[in-house]
């Protein structure tokens, strides 16, 4: 409010631009957004394959490199990264080579460096029975043949039972290019993946021996149905209409009200159609399984 009371005052001197950041452009008020006010507005997006390398290729400058290192192939294995998350990259991998006595930091460095920017630190401390390492291996070698073998997933890049953050195992997929939509196919083989795990133990130890390791993959899958089915148009069933309300915070100047937009008929498809992509994928993970 400061703030729009200072810039009504500048009419005096039209030669002053004020420029303006936010992460949050859904919670500013309407008012700041009026004509005369901040009415330009523009998007910053993270960076592509050629900005990321530029990027690193910045920050590389003050760290003594390796002859192995390449600077495409980092930026490739980073999609999603924004410049201060590679800025983080190039400076945990020269913490890494400092740490194993290393003049030089090579390409291992960046990779560990990258698994510790996406998935956490390491617990090697962490104590483990050999039962919960087996299945842990058992669920990630799970995923791991889903990817292979269903068309539409991404290229398997690591599989790792080393636990990282809040998970025991990690199964790695990178896209070949940075993706900035997804098909029904993908998106498809992107949810029997998500099963791949729970199967696989399933067929080793039997249902009565399933574990609560698979609860993040079920969720992810469940929320990808539910998107597809409600926002994307993916149901022959419900049509290309979307189903979902809008999920911006509520703010000054913006409706507080919110519409159920859904009938109770609509609901229950809603809730088959999700199921069935479910099961669609259950089924096509444990035939890869079972024949693999």
């Amino acid at each position: 409010n400061q703030l729009l009371v200072e810039m009504d005052g500048f009419e005096a001197n039209e030669g002053i631009i004020i420029v303006a950041a936010t992460n949050r452009p859904d919670v500013l008020d309407p008012a700041l957004l009026r004509p005369g006010r901040f009415d330009r507005q523009v998007v910053v997006p993270r960076p592509d394959i050629e900005g990321r390398e530029k990027i690193l290729a910045v920050h590389m400058k003050k760290v003594p490199l390796a002859p192995d290192v390449n600077a495409r192939t980092i930026a490739r294995g980073a999609p999603g990264f924004s410049g201060a998350d590679l800025a983080n990259l190039v400076n945990e991998a020269a913490l890494l080579a400092a740490r194993k006595g290393k003049r030089l930091v090579a390409m291992k460095e960046f990779e560990e460096a990258k698994d510790k920017v996406m998935m956490g630190a390491e617990r090697k401390s962490m104590v483990m029975t050999e039962d919960e390492k087996k299945a842990t291996a058992y669920h990630e070698a799970g995923h791991a043949l889903v990817s292979l073998h269903v068309p539409g997933c991404d290229p398997l890049h690591k599989v790792t039972i080393i636990p990282r953050g809040r998970a025991l195992g990690v199964t790695w997929n990178l896209p070949e290019r940075d993706r900035y939509s997804m098909s029904m196919k993908q998106m498809k083989a992107r949810l029997a993946l998500c099963f791949g795990g729970r199967i696989a133990e399933q067929i080793i130890y039997g249902k009565d021996e399933l574990n609560t390791g698979a609860s993040n993959d079920i969720q992810q899958a469940t929320d990808m149905a539910r998107s597809m089915v409600m926002e994307y148009g993916m149901s022959e069933k419900l049509g290309w209409l979307r189903y979902r309300d809008n999920q911006d915070e509520v703010f000054l100047g913006h409706s507080v009200a919110r519409n159920q937009s859904v009938s109770e008929a609509t609901a229950q498809l809603i809730d088959q159609e999700v199921r069935r992509l479910i099961e669609e994928a259950e089924q096509t993970a444990r035939k890869v399984l079972t024949d693999n």
